[in-house]
């Protein structure tokens, strides 16, 4: 008898596993590591170096010194020094006043300057010595206080690699995306880009985008969402990287959520560090255009992005927040959702008067097209636009409170780092500009809600407002996130 079996069946083999990425150069090690720039032994010792070497070319021992030169020195110091003031009061540009230590350097400078010059025939060699080397180390002294009075560097090596312009953490060539694809890229990765001009005539510098795991995931892109990242009046592309320091927040969360958050854009706004656009058309350059025509187009060509505005949201710090707004309110066909971190009520160069003149070459109808209070009024009922404003308020203020209706936003709170704002005197265009502008928003179907938070116009606050809304901004626009309730 012969018996015959069934053949034996063997269960069905497990897909491997996708291969590692590569490691992607991480341009600094680490981002909140390092020797600091904002408080700590270095400014210590800058200042200590700076006041030193100035009190050794000013100590000239002769009478004429004293009665003349001297004098010389101290007007020069007072007179750069309340110019500088002056000027920077006048192009409105910065959000709160400076603290007077920041002032006393620039004058101590420039006395430093011409101490150096008249005092190069008297004196001994190492006077002489002394007087150059006080320039460049208070110069650098009111560079410290500088930095320190708005963060924009944390650390040493941070302002080490910006100035080096030294590649972002995580980033790869953007020719190297297609063979990341069906990796395990257990972070995303940065790229720089070239956009071209396609919709404006708009000279910008190169910008970057954030792509994060799941972007690499299968054989062609998931259509994702975009958030376009704004920085401040003095800027660059890198700037929500360098000095926001946020790209430790953005690799956590998508740890947590299965590699799934927005695409990233950190735009520039302005075409060069000190060229305040304000984000809309005019002699500085058609920023709006750029931003509302050649990134959008870039971003669904190149990286296939979702191309409706609810897939869009728009974020920005201090300028970049009053370009959010205007984004949105302007074209809210391509911007569903907005956070305005303590921005302004417009744009703003200076008074009405002094931005009309600078940011549209003299056309108050310009300024009115551009200004989000008019653009609400004018556009009347909105379907779909949501806004989140992170504000800022003086100490001196019970602004503690917090109103809020949109789940999963914890209160924001500020590092307080940054020396920013601390004199308990805010700019009168910002302070109560999410108000009033979110309460004329609602008038007009616009769903917005306002933070305030006791704290410094420094980007520590724009960092820790950015955590506090991405997982939100996250769920607004699509993705599932891990733990938020609706």
């Amino acid at each position: 008898m012969s018996l015959t079996h069934a053949p034996v069946q063997s269960p069905p083999l497990a897909p491997p596993p996708a291969p590692q990425a590569p490691a992607a150069r991480t341009g600094y090690p680490g981002f909140h590591h390092g020797v600091s720039l904002l408080h700590g032994w270095v400014p210590q010792v800058v200042a200590f170096a700076a006041v030193l070497l100035l009190v050794i070319a000013f100590a000239r021992f002769t009478r004429r010194w004293w009665l003349l030169w001297m004098p010389v020195c101290a007007v020069a110091g007072v007179a750069v020094a309340w110019a500088a003031w002056i000027f920077t009061n006048n192009q409105g540009l910065a959000s709160d006043p400076a603290p007077v230590l920041l002032w006393s350097c620039v004058g101590l400078t420039a006395a430093g300057l011409v101490a150096a010059v008249v005092g190069l025939r008297t004196g001994g060699w190492w006077q002489r010595i002394a007087a150059i080397l006080a320039v460049p180390a208070a110069l650098l002294h009111t560079g410290v206080v500088l930095n320190q009075w708005v963060g924009y560097y944390p650390t040493v090596q941070a302002a080490w690699d910006a100035l080096n312009a030294d590649p972002l953490p995580h980033q790869v060539d953007i020719d190297a995306l297609g063979g990341l694809r069906n990796t395990d890229m257990g972070t995303g990765r940065i790229v720089e880009v070239n956009i071209p001009e396609s919709g404006s005539d708009f000279r910008h510098r190169r910008e970057y985008v954030y792509l994060p795991p799941a972007w690499f995931a299968g054989d062609k892109p998931p259509t994702l969402p975009t958030i376009m990242m704004i920085g401040g009046e003095f800027n660059t592309p890198a700037d929500w990287v360098r000095s926001g320091q946020i790209m430790p927040v953005v690799d956590d969360f998508a740890a947590k959520n299965n590699g799934q958050t927005p695409v990233l854009v950190f735009v520039d706004s302005g075409g060069s560090f000190n060229n305040d656009t304000e984000c809309v058309n005019g002699p500085r350059g058609d920023a709006a255009d750029h931003l509302t025509k050649d990134v959008p187009d870039y971003m669904e060509s190149t990286f296939g992005v979702a191309g409706d505005a609810s897939a869009w949201a728009v974020v920005g710090w201090s300028m970049g927040g009053t370009c959010a707004v205007d984004l949105a309110v302007m074209h809210p066909d391509q911007f569903g959702t907005f956070v305005d971190i303590a921005g302004d009520l417009g744009p703003t160069a200076g008074t009405k008067e002094q931005t009309i003149t600078r940011l549209y070459g003299g056309n108050a109808d310009a300024w009115a097209q551009f200004d989000p209070l008019t653009v609400m009024r004018m556009h009347g009922p909105y379907t779909d636009v949501v806004g989140l404003f992170d504000d800022l308020t003086a100490p001196k203020h019970n602004s503690g409170q917090q109103k809020m209706n949109f789940p999963g936003m914890p209160k924001v709170t500020e590092d307080r780092i940054g020396k920013g704002g601390r004199d308990g005197v805010m700019d009168t265009n910002e302070e109560g500009a999410a108000e009033t502008l979110c309460d004329e928003g609602r008038k007009v179907g616009i769903d917005c809600t306002v933070h305030t938070t006791v704290g410094g116009h420094t980007w520590q606050f724009a960092s820790s407002a950015f955590t506090s809304s991405f997982p939100w901004l996250t769920a607004r626009l699509g993705i599932p996130v891990a733990g938020l309730s609706s």
